[in-house]
This record gives structure tokens, C-alpha cells and sequence, in this order.
């Protein structure tokens, strides 16, 4: 089978087709992830800056988590189905259901990168003069990052492996060659999609580790302490060693 598949990922004829199909999966997986963090972030701020609307976070998270996204995506072609016309038709509800899969991890992360920030840095902030505004956008949240980072990474993985069941409903993506593999049997096929959707969800989760290493600050993720706690024991290193040398000679 192994045989097969990189037989079947590096033929020719396939060439163009996996180039159009990941394309279309990158489109789904981005517009959704994007529309999901514009919803989500802002409502994850405001709760952990706040402190209200806690149990409305935690109960949304759990509850969108059990929504089985196949049922859901049927239900939605079919209620807005006959509204609408043409690709939109399809196009319009499975983007709603990857939506739904993507908020609550980043909506999550959000909240509970805000809500675990040192009480001592906001009194510290207030402090120095800081307005409530100004306390989340330039203390809260740069402490908060990585945590934010995460639950995007979450969502885009999930959202990933998830696009696949765009192809159910007649619309494009990888999962079209699972979907079209199966109705042919054509198991190679079927397997090389699911190897080109486990590749995309491990490049794209570690394009964004490494924009998030790029981003948050060095003594939000600890390397800085690191680096200085290196620097201080090869100091306490050298100088016991110069202590050593002195005292022999």
C-alpha cells in the first residue's frame, strides 16, 4: 500500500489536481479559522478582562465541542439550502459548521490566557496610570499570547482535519479524494488524501509555532530566564574555577 501511495502522490496526472484541491482546503480552513477568531478573541478578551460571562465560556466551549459536525452540516444544507443559489448553497453552511468547530479552543485560549495573568502586573499597571483598555492591550495580552497562540493552533488543526466533509456536500478540498476514492474504490487514491490532509495540518501547525516563537516575548515563554540562568551558572562556573586555580597556585 505504501507502494501505491507514493505511486498514486507523485504521478504526473495527479499533479494539478492535489494543486487545485489543496487550495481549495487552505481556502475553507483559512476563511473559517479567520472568521472564528474575529468572533471569538474579542468575546475571550472581554470575559477574561471582565471576569463576567465565565460560565457562558465554559458551557458554549463544551457544548460546540459535542455538535457532531456531519449531522450539523446536513441540517444546515437543508435549512438554507433551498434559500440560496449555486455553489453558495453548499459553500455557505460548511464554512458555519468549521466556524463553530474553530471558536471555542480559541475562544478558550483567549479566556484563559487572560484570566491566569498575574493579578500583580494589572495592580502594577493601574498603578503607573493605566486605564482598563490599556492594561489588557499592553500587559494582559502580551502575557497572554502564548495561550492564545495555542488555541489557534487547535482550532486551524481541527478545522484541518475537519474540511474534509466540504466534499459530502459536492464541494472541493482533500476531501474530495477520499470522497471520490471510495465511490470507485480506489483505496490508494482514498489513502494518499488522507496523507495530504495529515501533512497540511503538520506544516501549517508549525508555520504558526514558529510565528508564534517570532512573536511573544522572550520572557513571557521563559528563554530569556533560561538564557540568563545559563549566563549566571557558566559566570558561577568560571569564577569557582579561577578560585580553584588561584588557591593551588
Amino acid at each position: 500500500m505504501i507502494n501505491d501511495i507514493i505511486g498514486w502522490l507523485t504521478d504526473p496526472a495527479n499533479r494539478d489536481d492535489i494543486l487545485q484541491r489543496l487550495l481549495e482546503h487552505l481556502q475553507y480552513v483559512f476563511l473559517a479559522t479567520l472568521v472564528a477568531a474575529v468572533v471569538a478573541i474579542p468575546a475571550g478578551l472581554w470575559v477574561g478582562h471582565t471576569g463576567r460571562g465565565k460560565f457562558a465560556v465554559v458551557n458554549i466551549s463544551g457544548f460546540a465541542r459535542a455538535i457532531p459536525t456531519l449531522g450539523l452540516l446536513f441540517f444546515i444544507v437543508l435549512w438554507l439550502g433551498p434559500s440560496l443559489t449555486g455553489d453558495l448553497a453548499f459553500l455557505l453552511p460548511s464554512l458555519v459548521v468549521l466556524v463553530v468547530l474553530a471558536i471555542p479552543p480559541i475562544l478558550a485560549g483567549t479566556y484563559a490566557g487572560i484570566d491566569e495573568v498575574d493579578p500583580a502586573a494589572r495592580d502594577a499597571a493601574r498603578g503607573m496610570g493605566m486605564r482598563g483598555w490599556q492594561v489588557l492591550f499592553r500587559v494582559e495580552v502580551p502575557c497572554a499570547l502564548p495561550l492564545i497562540f495555542s488555541g489557534l493552533r487547535s482550532a486551524l488543526l481541527q478545522v484541518v482535519a475537519t474540511a474534509t466533509i466540504a466534499a459530502t456536500v459536492g464541494l472541493g478540498g482533500l476531501g474530495r479524494f477520499l470522497i471520490d476514492g471510495l465511490a470507485v474504490r480506489d483505496y490508494p487514491q482514498m489513502a494518499s488524501g488522507a496523507v495530504l490532509v495529515a501533512a497540511l495540518a503538520l506544516l501549517i501547525d508549525l508555520v504558526v509555532a514558529v510565528v508564534q516563537r517570532l512573536t511573544v516575548s522572550r520572557g513571557v515563554t521563559g528563554r530569556f530566564r533560561t538564557r540568563l540562568g545559563r549566563a549566571a551558572a557558566g559566570s558561577t562556573t568560571s569564577t569557582s574555577t579561577t578560585t580553584t586555580v588561584g588557591t593551588v597556585s
